[in-house]
């Protein structure tokens, strides 16, 4: 029986890195590349995966969710297939099971390649 996912994410599409994400960023910390979401953007930096959360009917309400690549423990990328129009990535980590839906206008082994060299990358 699978875990229920802790969190869920769709990315749609590969944006420009958002202006302000910077105000986030700790010394050192770069961004990498950003998705839009639905309501918002997820950005990879070179430390993290940070998602914001636009809330409510103006979107004036954001949550931040922050995921650091050292509580990645494992994760898993497929491809979309004939049927199943949306890509999957999901991710096992310290704080749970997180899934993210991934677009058709996104490259999925772009993404697994983003965490790849982020997770492992990190350890050398």
């Amino acid at each position: 029986m699978e875990a229920a996912a802790v969190t869920t994410w769709m990315f749609v599409e590969e944006c420009p890195i958002p202006n302000d994400v910077t105000e986030l960023m700790l010394p050192g910390e770069q961004p990498v590349a950003a998705y839009r979401t639905f309501r918002d953007s997820a950005i990879f930096t070179t430390k993290r995966m940070i998602v914001r959360d636009a809330q409510g009917l103006t979107g004036k309400k954001v949550e931040i969710y922050s995921l650091p690549y050292t509580a990645i423990n494992m994760w898993s990328s497929e491809n979309a297939g004939k049927f199943d129009l949306d890509a999957e990535l999901e991710m096992w980590t310290r704080a749970g099971h997180i899934k993210i839906k991934v677009g058709k206008k996104v490259d999925i082994r772009r993404l697994d390649m983003l965490i790849a060299h982020s997770v492992i990358g990190s350890q050398n």
